[in-house]
């Protein structure tokens, strides 16, 4: 007697699809009566309208685009400006004195009680035709430096790590917020049938800060928040159907419950939230065939892995999550969100470095340098920079000056984010920070002025792209947001 029919119990996967027996419990049946969609009533007049369509349907932007797909890779805990890419000679000069007469404003720490201004313990060096200055721990992205503009001044509302995060993620500093990809999903929709528009890979450590909040679609239908993938084995936790449900069996199911969800949305034609659900389950049998092979790192030639650093312990996780985010813009994904930095022992599980700077550093950029390098020379080798935005970034940077010795705080005032591709003019340096690193003073540039910089790139106009939620055209920028005229 086989083991299938020798079972007494179905295992979780099985129940799911078995649990409403016949034609009305086909496979989706009891998630779209659990989340009260297949008998929904009429929606909120507030809500946007959606007749019916199909969330994920490819739309016109608003303009022709120079990019069709952003990487961003977000570097958690707030990696320090000034030990980076923004070079500081005055805190060598000013080092062991007080900060407090030579900024302007109030000196607000997070932890404790102001220390004495702090050189970086690291080195800088020119590179490239440009010449732009980088720290010695990046020796690959240094060389990559003419293919990429480097923004000195932006800065940030929060010197907490959460709704920092959130604000680079949402623009707000609150919950209940779209994130950057929802917007763009929203607005562009999916150019691939069998992979989500929208992919978010995590440090294999945890986080990021604030969860997946900072991938929600917010007040938007969920249809638009991020799809979570694991960099190793399948990339999204019970995909697969369960061994004795054949694959006829689950399109005939999906087919029979496509048409009883026709009959509902014929009789509630406004509610847009049935649609998208219908879609969000349809994409996902779909997936079962193509996120598999679009993660398959092993396809990719020896040479390639090693541009990564696949072949390194140190460089192998995010470079995996690198090689993975080429692969899926490659297959059609337009927005994949890569957090390195995870949320254990944030000292050193994250760039948090409020203990040891040098340590710290030294350890994040050994991991994500080689990798962020291989992912510009990858692309480019492919014709997919021309297409692609690459943005490095975190929440904050950090202060000029010193905690717990040799340790630096939060500072919302000033960081410093990379981008390149989609034709953006590498090797050149937009605004700066004042002498120490304190705050943005040259061009000072907000997270709604780089959202709306990242969204004028894809063919979106910022103040066009609004979604209607509670009698107000809501949108990423709020009632903000300039472009800045050197990346577009």
């Amino acid at each position: 007697m086989s083991h299938r029919c020798s079972r007494n119990f179905w295992d979780r996967r099985e129940f799911l699809f078995q649990s409403g027996g016949g034609i009305s419990g086909l496979a989706l049946a009891f998630l779209l009566q659990r989340d009260q969609l297949l008998f929904a009533q009429q929606p909120d007049a507030c809500a946007a309208p959606a007749a019916g369509a199909n969330p994920y349907a490819p739309k016109h932007p608003h303009f022709k685009p120079r990019a069709t797909a952003v990487i961003s890779l977000f570097m958690g805990g707030g990696w320090s400006q000034m030990d980076t890419f923004d070079p500081k000679p005055a805190l060598v000069k000013y080092a062991g004195q007080p900060i407090d007469d030579k900024v302007k404003g109030d000196v607000i720490v997070r932890q404790g009680s102001p220390g004495p201004l702090m050189p970086s313990p690291f080195s800088f060096s020119r590179h490239g035709q440009s010449g732009v200055e980088i720290a010695e721990i990046f020796p690959h992205l240094s060389q990559r430096v003419d293919e990429i503009a480097f923004l000195r001044s932006v800065y940030g509302r929060s010197n907490d790590h959460v709704q920092g995060t959130y604000e680079m993620q949402t623009g707000q500093i609150n919950l209940g917020f779209p994130s950057v990809g929802s917007w763009v999903t929203y607005g562009l929709g999916s150019v691939s049938s069998s992979l989500p528009a929208y992919v978010v890979m995590t440090d294999a450590r945890g986080g990021p800060l604030g969860g997946p909040n900072n991938w929600s679609a917010g007040y938007m239908p969920a249809a638009f928040q991020g799809t979570l993938f694991r960099s190793t084995g399948d990339p999204i936790v019970d995909l697969k159907p369960p061994s004795s449900v054949t694959a006829d069996e689950q399109r005939a199911r999906l087919d029979a419950l496509a048409r009883l969800n026709e009959l509902d949305m014929q009789k509630y034609p406004g509610n847009s939230e049935l649609a998208a659900r219908i879609s969000s389950y349809e994409l996902a049998y779909r997936m079962q065939g193509c996120a598999p092979e679009a993660v398959d790192i092993a396809s990719e030639s020896a040479a390639t892995q090693q541009l990564y650093g696949l072949d390194e312990k140190v460089t192998e996780p995010f470079g995996r999550q690198c090689l993975m985010a080429r692969r899926l813009v490659e297959r059609g994904v337009r927005f994949v969100q890569v957090f390195s930095g995870g949320v254990g022992n944030q000292n050193v599980d994250t760039w948090d470095a409020h203990g040891d700077i040098k340590s710290n550093h030294t350890q994040h950029a050994a991991e994500t340098d080689k990798p962020m390098a291989g992912l510009l020379i990858d692309l480019k080798a492919r014709g997919l920079l021309d297409s692609t935005v690459v943005i490095m970034h975190s929440e904050f940077g950090r202060m000029p000056i010193s905690q717990r010795g040799v340790g630096r705080d939060h500072n919302p005032g000033a960081q410093t984010v990379l981008m390149a591709g989609a034709g953006i003019r590498g090797g050149q340096v937009i605004g700066a920070s004042d002498d120490f690193g304190y705050q943005a003073m040259e061009q000072p540039i907000s997270y709604h002025d780089l959202h709306a910089t990242l969204l004028h790139l894809l063919g979106l106009d910022h103040k066009k792209l609004t979604y209607r939620f509670n009698g107000r055209d809501m949108r990423l920028t709020d009632v903000y947001g300039t472009l800045i005229p050197q990346v577009v």
